[in-house]
């Protein structure tokens, strides 16, 4: 579980998140929504660590982030994961070795141990024998299932991933929410997704927090979204034509 306090964040005389708090739960895909500017990618790297807010806190389970020193917050960090919105691979490494990374950081695992590991990562997300490629010998979409083997080798309790739909053709989308869904639910982990895919939200939408002009204006679940009235939700989710039209059909106008 992350639990965010009243969080709030400042660059210099703009506000840009304003008292968000909000509970994200362990074994569930946590969506955070919002247009361009509403605030969810510095929220995001705020939970992640990568910024500090300007006030408040943030919860680890127990621990609260911000009163840790620093061998504690990198004790921590070994527990996280992050997929990237443009899966941040090293071009001069093998797909091995970009998933391999992260072991030989932070760990003291042997070669037969880390390789086992990789391999099993790569296998979980469909990718057996592509160990000795480039990321450049490979498309967008398996470069999202390499970030995503990364982002898993160490095991993580929480893991992040910014816009992981970014680039994707719809049935590759698709295929990347069911793997991040299926590792969250089978490991238990507390998973947090910055996405604006409408599709992601009525698919793995567990619990899912609308940002708008850095506050959080409305939180539910995928299956609550159809039935809402709140007027900022319904002109975010529905904003398209089709979408609108499938609201109608769902409520029997």
């Amino acid at each position: 579980m992350i639990r965010a306090e009243n969080i709030k964040k400042s660059f210099g005389d703009a506000e840009v998140l304003k008292g968000i708090s909000h509970t994200f739960e362990t074994g569930k895909c946590n969506l955070i929504i919002g247009r361009s500017g509403a605030g969810k990618t510095v929220m995001l790297k705020i939970l992640v660590g990568l910024f500090q807010p300007t006030s408040g806190k943030v919860w680890y389970d127990d621990t609260a982030v911000s009163t840790l020193s620093k061998k504690e917050i990198r004790s921590i960090r070994m527990q996280v994961g992050m997929l990237f919105q443009g899966s941040a691979l090293f071009d001069s490494m093998t797909v091995e070795e970009n998933i391999r990374f992260p072991l030989d950081m932070f760990t003291n695992m042997t070669a037969k141990e880390k390789m086992m590991r990789v391999n099993n990562c790569l296998e979980r997300v469909q990718l057996e024998g592509v160990n000795g490629k480039y990321p450049s010998e490979t498309s967008g979409g398996m470069q999202k299932r390499i970030g995503i083997a990364r982002s898993i080798v160490m095991e993580p309790k929480y893991l992040f991933c910014d816009e992981p739909n970014s680039g994707l053709d719809p049935k590759t989308a698709l295929l990347i929410d069911e793997l991040i869904a299926d590792i969250t639910y089978e490991n238990n982990i507390t998973t947090v997704i910055n996405t604006h895919d409408m599709n992601s939200v009525m698919g793995i939408g567990d619990n899912i927090a609308l940002l708008h002009q850095g506050k959080l204006v409305w939180n539910g679940n995928k299956s609550e979204v159809m039935e809402s009235k709140d007027q900022l939700l319904q002109e975010f989710i529905f904003a398209s034509p089709f979408l609108q039209r499938l609201r109608d059909a769902a409520v029997g106008k």
